[in-house]
């Protein structure tokens, strides 16, 4: 141990010896901020969240179910991630029924026909989860299920089971099913057990018989405790990025593959039995577990401002609706689903929602009409938003509406930009908005992300990244929303169906990338206003925004360096006394690969110290591929 110590002592050494030379040889970068000359207001509502099923980021994700395929639905094989249970010399078949179901939702429903069981060795059906279920010590779970039986099969034992021991951590018994559908709930409480992901869920009975099942669910405890809620980790990890809105429910997800795909959403709000589901565009069924309310709640549980997309007759397979009487059915639905957001308890949809668990309206400023429609061929786009905007503007003026296509003969209110690039690119453009034409529509960079590394991105994304946010708050008159996509990725084999996304988990873990850090970084210092600085002699890769807080008074200084040399940095603030010491947030790597891992979470976070001997006039050392931010707190 002392060999290793001395050894450690003398490389930290050489390393400080190294870094200090290279700081001596570096040229120094001047910057100059003048805090007495704010230059425009910092939009509030700057940094926010993008979401679109894709990932398995709702099932299998944030949406904190525990039953893969509760709705039953079948293939060549069987039902998918359902399996026979027979102990012992139990007899029994699982086959779909598609006769028999609990709602005109779910019309079908698995038929269990046991020959032979007892209480010594019964027969089920057993269900593996999302890559297995994440069960914790002294933890309930609570779940529910639709049966019906006959021939008097008497009652259901649910039970968790581990994958390896094949003990059972928790179990409970169900009675009480009989000929006619109904729903059941019960509880599972773990005792001592260490955190596994691998476990499975059985439902089995003693008698012979024939059982039908119909969703089958199973929850953990979620954020804020609500039913059909969130995974915990998840939304901790979306808080801390501040986010001021949510665009829901996508992206693609919105439009479908096909029209008959689309977002529906009046067959995602009521109780769980009458949402049928639909298919994601990503080679997937959607439960729509988290439906349009869900989403509301969403919003309301992290304080974001909905940003609500309305299906605009634009399907990604080029299916599309013309203008004129042909879309009036889709311009319509989307005023029900305003005024279901929106509505009192006067109003048709308004009193549906307040039906659903939440009679208070929710504020709704924004709503952006399709998705992506620059990849519609037809060139119908410009004719079905006007048609849409004039519309909604009709009943709802103060809306504003976004467009998600330039317009050659309109000016929409916002237009969503999308990018995806190379961190190079971010470098080289990280000045795109410095020149945008003032008096055209707002921008709302809806999708955007440096695509390097997967399946979250590296310190070389972060970095991109990073450099592109210090132009989004230098011209945040202009950019006034702009939301990271993807949000979410599952790291299990199959989960993921786009690299390079924020955050990664698997049914047990989660875990944010450096550029979830950076985001966090980034909004977590964030002025009301931006401030005049100059930059001289800084070089190609060298970043910064400069913002003030009135309220707090403090000055938030953004620098990025995403060279592989150090850049010196002279600081003069000029126009405001601060404290003679900074606050200073900062995450550097060694390298642009370097990255976080579901093994490894935190290989790279953001470090707080202080810098002292600060003041007006700072002589700051930069490493190489570092993220920081500099706090100055006024007198």
């Amino acid at each position: 141990m002392i060999g290793k110590t001395f050894a450690s002592s003398a490389a930290s050494a050489a390393l400080a010896l190294t870094t200090t030379l290279a700081f001596a040889q570096a040229p120094a970068a001047h910057l100059t901020i003048q805090a007495n000359q704010p230059t425009h207001a910092v939009s509030p509502t700057l940094y926010g969240l993008m979401t679109e099923e894709i990932n398995y980021s709702y099932d299998g994700g944030l949406y904190a179910e525990m039953v893969r395929n509760r709705n039953f639905l079948g293939d060549w094989s069987g039902f998918p991630y359902w399996y026979l249970v027979e102990n012992g010399n139990a007899a029994a078949k699982m086959d779909e029924d598609r006769t028999t179901g609990p709602s005109k939702a779910r019309p079908n429903s698995l038929r269990l026909d046991v020959q032979q069981a007892s209480r010594a060795n019964p027969a089920g059906v057993l269900n593996v989860g999302w890559w297995g279920m994440a069960l914790h010590a002294d933890t309930t779970y609570h779940g529910s299920f639709y049966a019906k039986a006959l021939d008097g099969i008497g009652p259901v034992t649910v039970s968790l089971v581990g994958n390896d021991s094949g003990k059972t951590l928790a179990t409970t018994t169900v009675s009480g099913v009989g000929a006619a559908w109904q729903q059941f709930h019960f509880t599972l409480k773990t005792g001592a057990i260490a955190a596994s992901s691998d476990n499975h869920l059985v439902l089995a009975v003693g008698h012979p018989g024939t059982l039908w099942l119909s969703l089958v669910s199973l929850f953990p405890p979620t954020y804020r405790n609500t039913p059909n809620g969130t995974r915990i980790d998840l939304m901790e990890k979306l808080a801390a990025m501040h986010p001021s809105f949510l665009r829901f429910p996508g992206g693609n997800y919105l439009e479908g593959n096909h029209i008959k795909d689309r977002f529906e959403w009046k067959k995602t709000i009521g109780p769980l039995v009458d949402r049928p589901g639909h298919p994601s565009p990503w080679r997937y069924m959607s439960t729509d577990g988290m439906g349009l309310l869900e989403f509301l709640d969403w919003c309301q549980d992290l304080h974001m401002q909905p940003v609500l997309a309305v299906y605009a007759g634009y399907s990604l397979e080029q299916e599309h609706v013309d203008p004129g009487p042909a879309l009036e059915p889709y311009v319509q639905d989307a005023l029900d689903e305003i005024q279901y957001v929106t509505g009192d308890t006067s109003t048709k949809w308004g009193a549906e929602r307040a039906k659903d668990g939440h009679p208070a309206p929710f504020k709704l400023t924004y709503v952006e009409i399709g998705n992506e429609d620059f990849f519609d061929r037809s060139g119908s786009y410009e004719g079905r938003y006007q048609q849409f905007y004039k519309a909604i503007k009709a009943k709802y003026p103060t809306l504003q509406l976004i467009s998600t296509a330039p317009l050659k003969n309109f000016k929409p209110d916002v237009l969503d930009e999308h990018f995806y690039v190379r961190a190079t690119q971010n470098f080289q453009d990280a000045t795109h908005y410095d020149k945008t034409d003032r008096n055209g529509p707002k921008i709302f960079v809806g999708e955007w992300a440096t695509r390097e590394g997967a399946p979250t991105p590296n310190m070389g994304g972060a970095l991109g990244d990073a450099a592109w946010m210090t132009g989004l708050e230098r011209n945040s008159d202009i950019v006034i929303m702009a939301s990271y996509a993807p949000l979410f990725v599952n790291v299990d084999p199959g989960g993921m169906q786009w690299e390079t996304d924020l955050i990664g988990y698997n049914a047990l873990h989660s875990y944010g990338s450096p550029s979830y850090y950076a985001q966090v970084m980034f909004a977590s210092y964030l002025g009301d206003h931006t401030l005049s600085a100059s930059l001289s002699g800084a070089g190609p890769k060298f970043f910064f925004s400069v913002t003030r807080s009135a309220g707090k008074k403090q000055i938030y200084l953004k620098l990025v360096n995403a060279d592989s040399t150090p850049q010196l940095v002279d600081i003069d603030l000029k126009g405001a006394g601060v404290d003679p010491s900074a606050k200073l947030v900062s995450m550097s790597a060694k390298d642009t690969q370097a990255t976080n891992s579901i093994n490894d979470p935190d290989f790279l976070v953001p470090g707080d110290s202080t810098v002292p001997d600060a003041g007006g006039h700072l002589h700051h050392h930069m490493p190489p591929y570092s993220i920081q931010v500099l706090v100055f707190q006024e007198k």
